[in-house]
Parts: structure tokens; C-alpha cells; sequence
């Protein structure tokens, strides 16, 4: 099946690559771009970053994201956890806004490479 890139497509391709670099940069990581072959979007050490950028997210979803926020006490770190009736809850899916993992559990840092450490 041949893919033919129209306005809006080229549109959100340009705004997927700018999500991916904006993401890279603020994580500290590198975009790994269009190799060819199934690879993640971001490498980030430990993390493994696939970006998605949408024009609109769901209300609902954005709406339970709030719903957290509003009913965690202040120690507390604010997550949806996202089920599909029928499946197992090990592949559920954890939400959470980027700032209040940042703000929780610091910038993301990229592993010292080997030649650093031996210095």
C-alpha cells in the first residue's frame, strides 16, 4: 500500500519531529529519528522514549488527569492508570503529567559513559 503524504500529513510529521526534539532536549536525551528500522523516537538512558503528538487528546482522559491532580494531597504524586476491561492489569497504562515527574523525581540524566567514569 503506498502512502501519500497530503497537507495535514506532512503537517503532523513535522510536528511529530519537533515533539521528538523538544522531548530529547528537555530529557536530556537524543532523537534517534527515521532509521529505517523499528527503533525508539528518544534514547534516554534508562528510558526509552516513543513520542506522540496529537492535535487534541481526549477530554475524558485529560478531564481524569485533573481529577488526580485535584484529589492528591500534596505529598503525593498524581497518576491515571488506565485499564481495558478483559485484560490482565500488568499491561494497564500509568499517566502522569511531564512536570510532576520531573518535579517528583528530578531532570533525567543520562548515565555516565564508561570513559568518565575511569577519570
Amino acid at each position: 500500500m503506498e502512502h501519500v503524504m497530503t497537507g495535514n500529513a506532512t503537517t503532523a510529521h513535522r510536528r511529530g519531529k519537533a515533539h521528538e526534539r523538544a522531548m530529547a532536549g528537555r530529557l536530556n536525551g537524543q532523537r534517534v529519528g527515521v532509521t529505517g528500522l523499528a527503533t525508539q523516537d528518544v534514547d534516554c538512558g534508562r528510558l526509552s522514549i516513543e513520542c506522540k503528538s496529537r492535535k487534541e487528546l481526549p477530554a475524558w482522559l485529560l478531564d481524569a488527569v485533573q481529577q488526580a491532580r485535584r484529589n492528591a494531597r500534596a505529598e503525593q504524586l498524581a497518576v491515571v492508570i488506565l485499564h481495558q476491561v478483559g485484560r490482565r492489569h500488568d499491561g494497564d497504562l500509568v499517566v502522569l503529567r511531564l512536570c510532576d515527574w520531573e518535579q517528583w523525581y528530578g531532570a533525567v540524566a543520562l548515565p555516565e559513559s564508561d570513559e568518565e567514569v575511569e577519570s
